[in-house]
């Protein structure tokens, strides 16, 4: 197992990550990233049983947030090289849906199920459907077991942001559910621990479409994230947990005249293993740790990293960007007209 990357020399947090220097390290920390994605492509990939007894924790999970991830990257990073590298992987996890056949199966098997609405909700937003799944979509969604609360509000977001992607009526109204979330509420920070700080970057991360549409979000939540962040990110680095750190890293991108606090994306290189990937939190994996432990302990924390470093690069035009994949990824290749959903 490669050894935690030597931490480079700290500076002060400036405004902006618009020096050479800054932007260099942005782009190192992304390209690395995306390249032990792509080199851990494998594991990446769903099991026969994806859609009955596997557990979608430990591989529908995995590959929707590649998805998410990887389609934010392809649309927004400046760097046509890894906007390339960033579009492989999201056609890899098409591919892996069977072109969006694997939705069918689990919207069946689970017509109550968010999860697989949330995850092709990625797709579609990036321009990719399959017409059985449409049709199945609409008649689940339209049930009013669908419309029975989440088991909490930002989880909410996150399907109301998905029935948004798809082209569905949402089933609740979103500021109305955002104003009993953590953002929506603004708690007292000293409050916040580990479990609502990712509740509240994921309140972020539904609001703005994860940082495409940064305009949404409300000048109190954005002055309240301003004026804690900082405190959050530099006790989360004395924790180091390096994955809530590239998550708060990444809401800090999506605030106007977003702040750049190189000290903190130096200490998230430095917890870095030699080939690119970053732990959750402490040390990297000690050697001799199995492959299938070592991408568990990091694929999550090097996704975010990638996908922090490209919102970080500064605002770009990707609000109403579609991800560009292989001309092979057609919406329609495998609509089968069999699978269309029944009454």
């Amino acid at each position: 197992m490669t050894t935690a990357r030597q931490a480079a020399p700290q500076r002060r947090p400036t405004a902006g990550a618009g020096g050479d220097a800054d932007a260099e390290l942005l782009d190192t920390l992304v390209r690395e990233a995306l390249g032990w994605a792509e080199r851990n492509r494998e594991r990446f990939r769903l099991p026969p049983d994806a859609s009955t007894t596997a557990d979608p924790n430990l591989t529908l999970k995995p590959l929707g947030e590649l998805a998410e991830l990887s389609a934010l990257i392809a649309a927004c990073h400046p760097l046509p090289a890894l906007r390339a590298q960033a579009e492989r992987l999201f056609s890899h996890a098409w591919e892996e849906t069977r072109e969006g056949d694997l939705f069918t199966e689990l919207i069946r098997g689970e017509p109550q199920a968010a999860y697989p609405v949330e995850l092709y909700g990625v797709f579609a937003r990036a321009g990719l459907r399959n017409t059985a799944v449409d049709a199945l979509v609409r008649t689940t969604t339209a049930l009013r077991g669908w419309r029975v609360a989440r088991e909490d509000h930002t989880r909410t977001l996150s399907v109301l942001n998905a029935e948004t992607r798809i082209g569905l009526p949402p089933h609740a109204d979103f500021d109305a559910v955002l104003a009993h979330t953590g953002l929506g509420r603004l708690p007292e920070p000293w409050l916040l621990e580990c479990r609502t700080a990712y509740g509240l970057t994921h309140d972020v991360f539904h609001l703005t479409d994860w940082g495409r549409d940064r305009t949404r979000l409300p000048p109190a939540s954005a002055e309240y994230l301003r004026l804690w962040l900082p405190a959050w990110v530099d006790s989360w680095l004395d924790e180091r947990v390096w994955d809530l750190v590239g998550e708060l890293l990444a809401v800090t991108a999506c605030l106007p005249d977003a702040p750049f606090d190189p000290v903190a994306w130096q200490r998230l290189a430095g917890a870095r293993t030699a080939d690119g990937a970053l732990p959750e939190q402490g040390d990297p994996p000690p050697p001799g740790t199995g492959a299938t432990d070592v991408f568990f302990a990091c694929y999550h924390s090097t996704l975010v990293l990638a996908f922090a470093g490209t919102l970080a690069r500064g605002a770009h035009p990707c609000a109403n960007a579609a991800t560009n994949v292989s001309a092979s990824a057609n919406p329609t290749a495998n609509a089968n007209p069999e699978s269309e959903a029944t009454g």
